[in-house]
């Protein structure tokens, strides 16, 4: 084998160079570099070394990404001008288990100093680095164009994901802190349920034939994407995400009513949900009435000396639409029984007989990634044992009924918004509390 040492080679006429011959190989020696003859666009596969775990690309290399084990991420190398990366879907699963192109440092990817995920089955992707304006920019996508992305960052509340949106729930007070925005203005939104505190059951006197009204949900208010991206309830009012920057939301979420007192508001932003009317009560006579509120409660029988009947308390109040609940139930004097509290979507019976006890149904939605049902009436108490009102579907409280050992309401459901169940009578029986609020919000996070 010959060795020729020189420094520069120049053809003997003319301006052609040539090196080899047809059918040969010319190579650069192992950790050798080339300067002068540039890229023609294109980069060297590594198909010895299929990535399935984070790594850092280098300049003139193209990857296979095997994202079939989990997400993980490619770092971009330091960019210069013409340096070229590109990357493919090696085993189609990107739409399953992204891969993240995260650029160096606070470089851009197509003029955004942000992440980037890859999520479309089998894409491949190829970036240049043009200048520190743009930065890393795709000039090659099998599927779509892809510039770095941000979205909305923020903090608070008990934190859970559902494909591509993030969700907050609270069940209790606190504060929804957002820091950073998005580039994509439709996506600086938040979409939400808020429920108020449930009524509190109504107490009616230890004495026969008397028996407390059922409280009412606490007000239901709920969004969805329009076109939905997920299953809301009947109440949802389709567009209507809340406006979201660079602040801290206050989060009101009020604990239920007590027994013969109404549930407190909860709030996000300038949406605001009543709390759950109180069910009616009979510690005198005249006989207290359910009140109104979010729904309203259920009104009470008594007997102080002679039956006393009282209405049930409207729903919806103050009003808003789409409406934040339904009317609680009517009492009569031919029945010893409460009426049941109304629920977000369904309004308790007027009592006709024992079955129209029960509290009003609530609603069902998939904010948080499944289906659950909130805010149902409480169930009224009633004189006959075994016979108090279910609580409505949704966290509503049971009503009570007489035993020798007292047979007693129970409360609504924490952080549903259930009305609390009315007191069955004597012996003694009494009646249940409302269950906590609660406030949910959900963004597009990726």
């Amino acid at each position: 084998m010959s060795k020729l040492e020189v420094n520069t080679i120049e053809p003997q006429c003319g301006t052609t160079l040539t090196l080899g011959g047809s059918g040969d190989t010319v190579t650069l020696a192992a950790g050798a570099s080339q300067s002068g003859f540039g890229r023609t666009g294109t980069v060297d596969w590594d198909t010895s070394n299929i990535k399935t775990s984070t790594f850092t690309a280098a300049n003139g290399s193209g990857y296979f990404a095997n994202t079939s084990g989990g997400a993980f991420n490619m770092n971009l190398p330091a960019g210069s001008a013409g340096a070229i990366v590109s990357v493919v879907d090696y085993t189609n699963t990107f739409q399953t288990h992204a891969l993240t192109v995260v650029p160096n440092g606070s470089e851009k990817i197509g003029g955004i100093a942000a992440s980037v995920s890859l999520k479309t089955e089998g894409q491949s992707v190829t970036f240049v680095y043009i200048d520190a304006n743009e930065g890393w920019k795709n000039v090659q996508d099998s599927t779509s164009n892809v510039v770095g992305a941000a979205f909305i960052t923020a903090t608070g509340g008990t934190i859970t994901t559902s494909g591509d949106y993030k969700i907050h729930t609270f069940t209790g007070p606190g504060t929804f802190c957002v820091s950073a925005l998005s580039n994509v203005p439709t996506n600086n939104v938040g979409d939400y349920v808020v429920i108020a505190g449930g009524g509190g059951g109504g107490q009616a006197n230890p004495m026969p034939y008397s028996a407390g009204g059922g409280g009412g949900a606490g007000g239901y208010r709920e969004s969805v994407p329009s076109p939905a991206a997920w299953t809301g309830s009947p109440l949802a009012n389709p567009g209507n995400a809340r406006p979201i920057s660079v602040q801290g939301y206050p989060i009101t979420v009020h604990a239920g009513g007590a027994v013969n007192t109404s549930g407190g508001t909860s709030t996000f932003s300038d949406i605001s949900s009543a709390g759950g009317g109180r069910g009616g009560y009979g510690p005198s006579d005249p006989t207290v009435p359910g009140v109104a509120g979010g729904s309203g409660g259920g009104g009470t029988y008594n007997s102080p000396p002679s039956p006393v009947p009282t209405c049930g308390g409207a729903g919806n109040t103050p009003p808003v639409s789409p409406p934040q609940g339904t009317a609680g139930g009517n009492a009569n004097t031919s029945n010893g029984a409460g009426a049941g509290g109304g629920g977000a979507t369904a309004a308790a019976g007027n009592i006709g007989s024992p079955a129209s006890t029960a509290g009003g149904a609530g609603a069902t939605s998939c904010i948080t990634g499944s289906p659950v049902a909130r805010a149902g009436g409480g169930g009224g108490g009633n004189d006959t044992p075994a016979k108090q009102g279910s609580g409505g579907a949704g966290g509503g409280g049971t009503g009570g009924s007489p035993s020798t050992t007292g047979n007693n309401a129970t409360a609504g459901t924490a952080n549903t918004g259930g009305g609390g169940g009315g007191s069955g009578n004597a012996n003694p029986s009494t009646g249940g509390a409302g269950g906590s609020g609660v406030v949910i919000i959900r963004y597009k996070y990726q």
